[in-house]
């Protein structure tokens, strides 16, 4: 019975990820949820990279760390031509030492590209022992 109470917290959290994660005048929003408690990833450091090709390297453009709701709202100024190819890095090794637990993944990268415009939110999901992403809207 304590999995479904964890279950339907997820989902509601995934929700109000979904209504509530952006911010106008920012292109790219994430979301952290720690399925492990039900609870919002908060302070975890978070770094976004832009692939360059014609260099064929990764160029830091962004570091934050998430509030206690566990986002971050403020990646890309819609001000700017923001086409291209980025990832996202997690660092979750410190988040989860922090509260004493062990985790196997020291960061989790999520590759992604924009092609437009358009809001990107990427939420993820994250345990000691794995995690779960998609593009919100």
């Amino acid at each position: 019975m304590n999995w479904i109470k964890k279950f339907l917290w997820i989902v509601i959290f995934l929700l109000v990820s979904i209504t509530n994660g952006q911010t106008k005048n920012f292109q790219l929003s994430t979301h952290v949820l720690d399925i492990t408690e039900g609870k919002p990833g908060a302070k975890i450091q978070i770094s976004l990279e832009r692939y360059e090709k014609e260099h064929n390297n990764w160029v830091l453009v962004k570091t934050s760390k998430t509030d206690e709701n566990g986002r971050i709202s403020n990646f890309l100024p819609t001000s700017q031509n923001n086409e291209g190819v980025y990832k996202l890095i997690f660092h979750t090794k410190p988040y989860f030492k922090n509260k004493g637990v062990n985790s196997f993944y020291p960061n989790i990268e999520i590759p992604f590209e924009i092609n437009d415009q358009s809001h990107y939110h990427v939420p993820i999901t994250v345990s000691p022992y794995g995690y779960s992403t998609y593009r919100g809207s």
